[in-house]
Formats: structure tokens, sequence, C-alpha cells
């Protein structure tokens, strides 16, 4: 069987390509995705890979036949790509989800596929008005699919499956398998899941030091979860068994009030008005403290509990671990900030894990890259060199790296919705990972990487943000132009260090050809930055844009 899977970096994808693995009836996968993970590592190193944008920056005119061409042949395609952030973007969330997923379905179609397999949601179900009570009631897949109103997300899922309806109707060849899952977890999703709804300034790592002394917790809440293998294997069988319809998705237990508390603290929690949690979430999201809006708990308080019953029966599935368990693995993974190199939404809270591509060697190396065995202690450097001042240059190339690093991974975030995305979110992938390199390199030389310098940048970032550029609230066409300005700056300022470090390598233990295929690297960065600039600056003083990408 061939088998296409669109979004197959994520989450969701990454366990179902496991799982598609470890599937013998699976002889041929296609992974789609609009960032690529590296292919030479497991369990991307199974597929083929294609870069498709099939709505932020696309015309249905564009993706649609884009995906047509990957789809032949195929015995099934399995759409699991979603946008969760970010949460002011409407129009681009229901773009990328509502009317991605129509794009999908229609190149299913055109391609002649078979089987359509898509990633719905507990989150697409009507409110269950017995939620609250003294007695957990489980629904199966009959509930109405209306989505929860005050949720973005929930009314996207209940949008999409109005989408599967109408295709349904117009094409009933074609197999349409909907898979209605509970919340996803397992360590590998640990950093992405922080990333898109709790924050890095969440104090997650201090689980690593023990557990908080009771959970507070909104009243009434329960939650579902599945293990994200455990869900592969359900895509992964409903592939195989060709099963059509809609399947509830999750691990047999219930986790409720003790239970929560279990498995994050010590067993003691306390209950809150739900309405006081809210209105503390509404706070911390609009001062931009946690990226995830109300609507999310919204969704949590109001969602039926599910009745995995059917996905039992008839896909001859079983979840293997609990809803706890797979919980429990999750707040582990958060303490550690755990995630997959591999892939771009996957990747750790931690750059040490990062590859820098210009020397194939992570982050975390430091002064080791290469044959570099450098001084351990900034005492035994050569009598020749200054400890201060090659402690001062070095810092303030740190801080200009952490300044630049910041800046373009808000660039990546801020133009999602543009062609030259990926483009900028790899680049920002890059230049963190070299930040990260430098830093290990300045404490490898037993130098000090003055923290309060990068406090500083760090803050001169954020101001630098709220520079107009020619609009109040909404973005200015004119802003990726002047950041793309900066980094080139920026990273001209990056050569410099290492052509610093290349000629100085040999007294200080380092490996020269590290610096010198840094600087190969910087060629090539400096080239992608001018292809960016080349895209703002054709659109950004035109009075006839109407969208960023045209």
């Amino acid at each position: 069987m061939k088998v296409v899977v669109i979004g197959a970096t994520g989450n969701a994808g990454t366990a179902v390509l496991r799982a598609l693995g470890h599937t013998h009836e699976v002889t041929d996968i296609v992974g789609v995705a609009r960032r690529l993970p590296d292919a030479a590592a497991e369990p991307y190193a199974g597929c083929r890979w294609e870069s498709v944008d099939i709505a932020a920056a696309s015309t249905a005119e564009d993706a649609v036949p884009a995906l047509r061409a990957i789809f032949e042949g195929a015995d099934a395609v399995i759409h699991l790509a979603w946008l969760i952030q970010p949460n002011d973007r409407r129009d681009l969330l229901e773009r990328v989800n509502v009317e991605g997923t129509r794009r999908v379905a229609e190149a299913v179609a055109a391609a002649g596929v078979p089987h359509l397999v898509v990633a719905s949601s507990v989150g697409a179900y009507s409110p269950d008005e017995a939620r609250g009570g003294d007695e957990v009631l489980l629904r199966d897949e009959t509930w109405a699919t209306g989505g929860i109103g005050t949720s973005h997300y929930s009314v996207d899922k209940a949008a999409q499956e109005r989408v599967l309806d109408e295709f349904e109707t117009r094409h009933p060849d074609v197999v349409v398998t909907r898979m209605r899952t509970a919340l996803l977890f397992q360590a590998e999703a640990a950093a992405e899941i922080q990333r898109y709804f709790l924050g890095s300034l969440a104090p997650v790592q201090a689980l690593k030091l023990g557990r908080p002394l009771a959970l507070p917790l909104p009243k009434g809440l329960v939650l579902q979860t599945v293990h994200s293998d455990d869900a592969g294997r359900a895509y992964a069988a409903a592939v195989v068994r060709k099963t059509g319809g809609a399947f509830n998705v999750c691990a047999d237990d219930v986790l409720g009030p003790q239970e929560l508390a279990d498995v994050v603290d010590h067993g003691r929690y306390f209950e809150l008005p739900p309405a006081v949690v809210r209105g503390a979430l509404v706070a911390a999201h609009g001062a931009g403290l946690v990226p995830a809006d109300p609507g999310w708990l919204d969704m949590g308080m109001q969602v039926p509990m599910m009745d995995n019953g059917r996905a039992v029966d008839e896909l001859g599935w079983r979840p293997e671990r609990t809803a706890g368990e797979a919980l429990a693995e999750l707040v582990e993974g958060l303490a550690e900030g755990t995630g997959v190199a591999a892939s771009p939404p996957l990747r750790p809270r931690d750059s040490d894990e990062a590859t820098i591509p210009a020397i194939d060697e992570s982050a975390g190396s430091g002064a080791d890259a290469g044959t570099g065995s450098a001084v351990v202690d900034s005492d035994e450097l050569p009598d020749a060199y200054a400890k201060d001042l090659l402690e001062l240059y070095l810092s303030d190339h740190f801080t200009g790296a952490t300044a630049g690093a910041n800046r373009i991974e808000r660039m990546a975030d801020d133009f999602v919705d543009t062609p030259v995305y990926a483009e900028l979110a790899e680049l920002a992938r890059d230049i963190r990972a070299e930040r990260t390199f430098l830093g290990n390199l300045i404490d490898d030389l037993g130098l000090k990487r003055k923290p309060y310098r990068q406090a500083l940048a760090w803050a001169g970032e954020r101001v630098g943000r709220l520079k107009g550029n020619g609009k109040v609230i909404d973005r200015s066409p004119m802003t990726m132009l002047l950041e793309a300005d900066l980094m080139r700056s920026a990273i001209n300022g990056k050569l410099g260090v290492w052509e610093t470090l290349r000629d100085h390598a040999e007294p200080l233990g380092l490996d020269r050809g590290v610096f010198e295929r840094l600087i190969e690297g910087y060629r090539e960065q400096s080239e992608r930055l001018d292809e960016i600039h080349s895209y703002a600056r054709a659109r950004a003083l035109r009075e006839d844009r109407t969208t960023f990408w045209d």
C-alpha cells in the first residue's frame, strides 16, 4: 500500500509514521509538510518527502494540483495538518484548517485515491450538558458535532466535519474516515506543547526539582487523553481495514481531579470556580504571558467524554497505555524540554541538541567541535591573550546573536502566511543553533557570557517590535523589509566572529576547519536572506498589494 501523510512532522504525524513503519501492508510512505524534517533520522527516514503549503500562503489553483500529483497511485491519504497558532489570526487559522481540508479532499478525488483519513477531534463535538454531574457518561460517535462556540479550535473542527459531509455527498466512491482523538500526549511533543499552550515563561523546568504541594483545578474538570503512539496505531488500523465513518480514539480511563493530582503532584488538589480560572487565563493571555486563549478551557470543560468502543470493535485496536500514563510521560517531558531534533515543529526546548548544518555537529559541541580540545580554564589561555578583552569580544557577539535569533524567530512567527515562511523558519533554527554553539564555546574557554547583556538584548528586541511602520494595529507590509534589513546586518556581524575565531583557532585549542565551514554556512544563509529581502522589497511599497503572497 502507498500511503500519503499530510502534516507528517508534528505530534500526531510522527506517531503515525512510526505506526505505518511497523505495518507490513504499507510498503510506500510519502510525507508532506511545509517544513521538512531531517530525512536521515527516524521515523522520517522511511519516507519520501514533499514540501507543500496547503493553504497558508497558496491559492487552491496552486495547492490542489501540487497535492494531486503527490497523491497519484496512493491507496490512502491521511490528513493531519492543523495550525494552532497564532490565536489572533482567525483568518489564517480558518484558511489552513478548514479550507486546507477542502483542498486536500479535492486533490484526493482528482487523483482517484479511494480512502481519505482525516484527523478530527473530540473538539468537534457539541457541549454535553451532563458534564459536571456525579457520573461520567461516555458518548459514542453519534453525538452532535457542532463544536464549542467560544473555542476557535472547536469551531474549526466542527467546520471541518461539514467539509467532509459535503465531500462524502459529492464523492460517495471515496471512503472517508474521521479520527476523533482525545488530547494526544507523548514525551517527544512536550516542548511543542509548551510553546503552543504554556509559553516560554511557564516554569515547567521546576518539575525536575519537585512537584507542587497542591494542584489548582477548575471545578468539574475531567479529561481524556491518548498516547500519541496509540493514536498512531489507530490510524494505521483504519488505513489497513479501510473502514469509513467516525472513530473515537482515547484511552480507557478518564482523568478526574484526583487522578490529575496523582500524576502532577502528590495527590493533593484544590478546586476553583471555573469563572475565576477563566478570568485569570483571559488576563494572562491578553498580557502575552500564556499562548493558550480561554477557548481551550471552555472546550475542556464542555466537550463530552468519549466511548472508544467502535474503534476497539471495528479496527481491532486497543490502547496500550492509560490516560494517566500518557499524562505522566508528558509531565516528565515538560520538565526535561523533550522534543525531536529532526522535526521542526517538535524541536526540543534546549537547542543544544540541534544540528548545525554547516558543520554537521550539535550546537552543544562547543569548543569540542571537529578536532577541537579547547582549554577548560581561562587561566590557561595563552599569555598573548588578554582574558578580559577576549571575554568581552565573544560576549558582545553572543549578545548580538541573542537579539538576532529572537528577531528572526519572531519574523518566522509573523510571516507564516507568506511563501518565504519555510525559509525563515529554517534560518531561525540554524541561527538559534549557532547562537547556542557560540555560548557553549564561551563556556568551554572558561569565559563568562555576561548574561545581563543578553537580558538587555532580549528587552531591546522586544521594544523594537513596537515600531509602527506606518500602522498602529494592523501588520505593516513594510515590516518584513525592515526586519530583513536588520537581519542582514546581524549575520554580517556573525561573519566577523567566525573569521576571528578561525584566525585564532590553533592557540585556543579550536579546530580551524569548523570556523571555515561556518563561514561557508554564513554565505549560504546570506543568499537565503537575500531571497527573502527580494521578496519583501518587491511587495512592501506597493499600493495594490492585497495579500502578503501576491
